[in-house]
């Protein structure tokens, strides 16, 4: 899967779990209204999408757009 197509997928899941209407790349979770109970939907509807696990310690990293993307590549890459 190409990162760009990754990238549209997570962009996808984000803004219909948070409902929200844009979702600037950089911009932090927390200052788009995302509170911790909606990151935790996220969380669990990457891990579900891509079968992957985001441990406790990395969940910090799943904060942007940008470091979502790069997380689950990785975790992708890996598999």
């Amino acid at each position: 899967m190409s990162n760009d197509a990754l990238r549209a997928e997570i962009h996808d899941l984000i803004v219909e779990i948070a409902e929200i209407d844009e979702l600037p790349a950089d911009k932090t979770f927390k200052d788009l209204g995302i509170d911790s109970m909606m990151g935790v939907e996220i969380v669990a509807a990457i891990e579900r999408k891509y079968q992957i696990k985001i441990e406790d310690s990395e969940l910090e990293k799943v904060s942007t757009l940008n470091s979502s993307v790069a997380i689950v590549a990785e975790k992708i890459a890996k598999k």
